[in-house]
């Protein structure tokens, strides 16, 4: 039988391994903290390159993705008049904070909350793609329910503020093979080129129940379902349908339609 001693020391032993590992773990994961969010933010703009089309390799080295982003202006809008803020730093703003900020937030009335999110931050960041000086792709940040998870995404359109060159998300937690189709490229591609709005500027996207009924004349403004994945397919279709109506980008593509840059 061992003896009160030694049964002592073994404690004293454990739990001093305990202690130097924890710090270890602790300082680690301090150090390693700015680098995980360096590689988040190069995640995010990479995921808005590739949505945009603006970058065609998923695997695309941080150089690429730096050299092909510079191109990309951002700027912060006032959500409820369109407006450009200026008084707001671009780099440091993180819009998923200030939609938490009672002081930085709105809530969503019940009728309008297409995207199933109650609250949304007052601003938000757009992304411009010029070329020869000139704005020819409008990037939106959008977010929405979907069956599981919160959706969070890029939306591309072109300069008539009608036609979708681009889409996709970067984070989401849809089920795998169904609505984890979300991700699946050809489906993704299917979207370019589609109408967002009618001539009203009313939002008319339409993800349909399965495909698209063959020689509709209502094709040009719909696209496929995800087999398996009604509601998914429904929530991407909502939070869409949100953010491009007169609670979310609304009032700034009516304002850049006017000429306001």
């Amino acid at each position: 039988m061992a003896s009160d001693d030694s049964v002592q020391k073994t404690l004293i032993v454990a739990t001093l391994l305990c202690i130097v590992c924890s710090i270890l773990v602790s300082s680690a994961a301090v150090f390693l903290r700015p680098l995980q969010e360096e590689n988040k933010k190069m995640d995010i703009k990479k995921s808005l390159l590739l949505s945009a089309g603006l970058l065609k390799d998923p695997q695309a080295p941080k150089e690429e993705i730096l050299d092909t982003f510079k191109q990309i202006e951002a700027k912060i809008i006032d959500l409820e008049t369109g407006d450009v803020v200026l008084n707001v730093p671009v780099e440091s703003f993180n819009q998923r904070a200030a939609a938490k900020d009672s002081a930085h937030n709105k809530m969503i009335k019940k009728q309008d909350d297409l995207a199933g999110i109650s609250m949304r931050s007052k601003r938000a960041k757009v992304y411009f793609a010029k070329e020869d000086g000139e704005v020819n792709l409008i990037i939106l940040p959008i977010h929405g329910k979907g069956l599981w998870s919160t959706l969070y995404g890029f939306l591309a359109l072109a300069p008539d503020t009608k036609t979708i060159k681009g889409f996709g998300f970067y984070e989401h937690g849809e089920t795998p093979g169904l609505g984890g189709e979300v991700d699946n490229a050809k489906w993704k591609a299917s979207w370019k080129d589609k109408t967002v709005y009618n001539e009203s500027f009313e939002p008319i996207l339409d993800v349909v129940k399965g495909r698209i009924r063959p020689g509709s004349s209502d094709a040009y403004h719909q696209i496929d379902g995800l087999s398996g994945a009604t509601l998914t397919s429904n929530g991407v279709e909502n939070l869409v349908q949100y953010w491009l109506g007169k609670d979310g980008f609304g009032p700034f593509l009516a304002k850049f339609r006017g000429g306001a840059r």
